[in-house]
């Protein structure tokens, strides 16, 4: 068989492959991979500062891996829906403590972390300034309602969904899943995780209640 033939073959098996991953894994993880591919290839904007604020005491134990911004950038003003197919906004939760997790059924760390995610919003459910934010990022209607499903095992989380799979590149994780990002009662970024934790640990609570104990006022960084 001659080269070009060959070079043909190989195009045609591998168009096959994808066709044969096109269900509603296939699809995430090649949005995922555009998405990805996406943000490496944008040139790196520079930080304004390496310094971390006073919140970098709390990145110990399942937490080590914690980014604390000095500048403390706001949350990104993008629209994703509730339950109910309503646009919401991060502006919603301003002056709440409002812990974001980004997630997807095809992430198993993500699955795997859910139920601390869970016992954190029991935990703090008397606290009308404190909120956990779940946005599923799964791409089908089919990955939507296993989501759904997911989600009434793992009350009182709410369901909230980026079908378009942007919100986890707009934070600082730049695509990395599971993402869980703390804003403040400001609705700015004050600490974010890429990777499993659980967020019902004391180093977790710890964090939280940090951040529930600034009051209203800007804290200094």
């Amino acid at each position: 068989m001659s080269g070009s033939r060959k070079a043909i073959w190989a195009v045609v098996g591998g168009l096959v492959l994808i066709g044969t991953l096109a269900g509603a894994g296939g699809v995430a993880m090649s949005l995922y991979a555009n998405h990805r591919r996406a943000a490496q290839e944008q040139p790196a904007v520079p930080s304004a500062s390496e310094a971390k604020s006073d919140l970098a005491r709390f990145a110990v134990g399942p937490l080590a891996a914690l980014e604390t911004p000095a500048d403390a950038p706001p949350a990104p003003d993008y629209a994703f829906r509730d339950a109910h197919g309503t646009a919401v906004r991060f502006a919603a939760f301003r002056g709440k403590v409002t812990v974001v997790n980004l997630w997807a059924m095809w992430c198993a760390p993500c699955r795997q972390e859910m139920p601390t995610l869970a016992a954190l919003a029991r935990r703090y459910s008397d606290r009308e300034d404190m909120i956990v934010v779940p946005v599923n990022v799964d791409a089908t209607p089919e990955g939507v309602a296993q989501a759904r499903a997911f989600l009434d095992d793992h009350r009182p989380l709410p369901f909230y969904a980026d079908a378009r799979f942007q919100l986890p590149f707009e934070f600082p994780g730049k695509g990395k899943m599971p993402q869980t990002i703390l804003l403040d009662r400001q609705g700015r970024i004050r600490a974010a995780l890429s990777g499993e934790a659980n967020w019902d640990g004391p180093e977790a609570r710890a964090l939280i209640d940090a951040l529930l104990a600034e009051g209203t006022a800007p804290s200094a960084t």
